[in-house]
């Protein structure tokens, strides 16, 4: 979907949509995962895939978190360990690597991988010669493939032209830049203050070492914020010309995230003033000539993700949206997820816990979750939502061999009141979101949610627009 709504959003409409919801990087959520998934269950998993008749087929992607970063960001909701000695990032290495043979002892050497991205807190807090070691286990270990996506997160005020070449080196082809906001007074709000300049400098000298992609992170809802002043930050973001675009809410639970209760509640901008950003920001992007990839995510035509979702490829996974419509994922590090077959698991969330799992020769896997037939079906039809904007009754009915109708129908009479506001369409085929339902999406998703079903207390996700 490529266009953006001519039409105002009602402020009744707004105000019905200011509630709190899952961003549905995976179904279920996270906040499902229980203690009861133990690393018992994930090495089976593991098994299942080294085993099962499918394990040739599936792709695997890797993720890597590194937690250190020098200085502390306001909203910042990673897990992530400030600190500016970096000697504690060589025993982490050290973890890092027993953990990897523990997979290799199950699955064998070799493994391809065609997707691996390195996020944080601050990949780049790692020095050259600690990225190479890195790089190096990981190759020593896993297969990755030519023409893979190896993507890694950069913080601009760590970086230099010097260390471009070190990654462009070790194999890196996709850059993510946190940009958030170029604007001075919001960057001063959340304790972020990085200079366009920087950033333009950075992406000129990417493109000249042949990067294939550079990523921009950006947050609308942050303290100080306006449209207006938005949307200069947009116009500059169009004119660096990253070939993808993450465009996210601001998620605001200072009870969860110490760091924001630095924020003043009172300098957030209103739900109004959110939705005239998202709204100004999609118009700007698309009159750009990028493609609506779907929520949070805008892509140049030729970029891979817009081919995806031209071809029917595109998924959502922890990262955000993905070009790979079926993979399995290892998370390694402190506080990783990962999926396995039909299982999602995640790793210790302190230093202390994760060194103690693999002290004792173990994964560091403390909770998760085995995904029932239920779970399945809802994740095909809240991913196809989030994914293609549509779900198809027949594919979903033989897919999972059930009448759509009948086994949905209290979602579908939800569904109608969405349909009655112009958010989604419905007819014999499928559900389709409509233009206006794109703003809105994650509320379409959460009526497909049997966990919210039961569960009415939402005030550990962020509000949905």
């Amino acid at each position: 979907m490529n266009a953006v709504v001519a039409d105002p959003i009602s402020e009744e409409l707004i105000h019905r949509f200011d509630v709190s919801g899952p961003r549905y990087t995976s179904y279920p959520t996270a906040d499902r995962f229980v203690e009861a998934f133990s690393v018992a269950d994930y090495t089976q998993a593991l098994k299942q895939r080294r085993t099962g008749a499918a394990a040739m087929a599936l792709p695997l992607s890797l993720y890597v978190h590194i937690p250190f970063c020098e200085s502390l960001c306001y909203y910042c909701a990673c897990n992530k360990i400030i600190t500016k000695h970096h000697d504690r990032a060589a025993p982490y290495l050290r973890y890092l690597s027993r953990e990897v043979d523990l997979h290799t002892a199950i699955l064998g050497l070799g493994q391809s991988v065609t997707q691996l991205h390195l996020g944080g807190g601050s990949p780049t807090f790692l020095s050259d010669d600690e990225l190479r070691e890195l790089m190096d286990m990981l190759r020593r270990n896993f297969t990755l493939e030519a023409g893979g996506e190896y993507s890694i997160e950069v913080d601009p005020r760590t970086i230099d032209a010097s260390r471009l070449d070190t990654l462009a080196e070790l194999g890196f082809n996709r850059l993510s830049f946190g940009i958030q906001d170029f604007d001075p007074e919001v960057q001063k709000s959340v304790h972020r203050v990085q200079p366009a300049e920087q950033v333009f400098a950075l992406a000129a000298a990417a493109r000249e070492r042949g990067f294939e992609s550079i990523n921009a992170d950006l947050i609308y809802g942050l303290p100080l914020q306006t449209p207006e002043s938005f949307a200069r930050t947009v116009a500059q973001v169009i004119e660096l010309r990253p070939e993808r675009i993450a465009l996210y809410a601001y998620a605001h639970l200072p009870e969860r995230f110490k760091p924001q209760r630095r924020i003043s509640t009172v300098e957030i901008p209103s739900g109004g003033a959110k939705v005239a950003m998202l709204a100004r920001s999609m118009a700007s992007f698309i009159a750009a000539g990028y493609v609506y990839v779907g929520m949070d995510h805008f892509a140049l035509p030729t970029d891979s993700l817009a081919i995806a979702k031209r071809q029917g490829r595109l998924h959502r996974n922890f990262q955000g949206y993905s070009t790979q419509p079926d993979c399995d994922l290892i998370g390694l590090g402190v506080s990783s997820i990962g999926r396995i077959g039909a299982t999602y698991s995640q790793n210790a969330k302190t230093l202390e816990e994760y060194y103690d799992y693999l002290d004792q020769g173990r994964f560091a896997v403390v909770r998760g979750l085995a995904l029932s037939r239920d779970d399945l079906l809802r994740r095909a039809v809240i991913m196809g939502l989030m994914c293609q904007g549509q779900v198809l009754f027949e594919s979903i009915e033989l897919a999972h061999l059930i009448e759509f109708r009948k086994y949905f129908a209290a979602e579908m009479e939800n569904l109608k009141k969405l349909a009655d506001q112009g958010l989604v369409s419905i007819d014999d085929n499928g559900i389709q979101v409509t233009e206006m339902g794109w703003f809105f999406v994650r509320g379409v998703a959460m009526v497909f949610d049997r966990y919210l079903q039961t569960d009415r207390t939402r005030a550990r996700f962020s509000k949905i627009i």
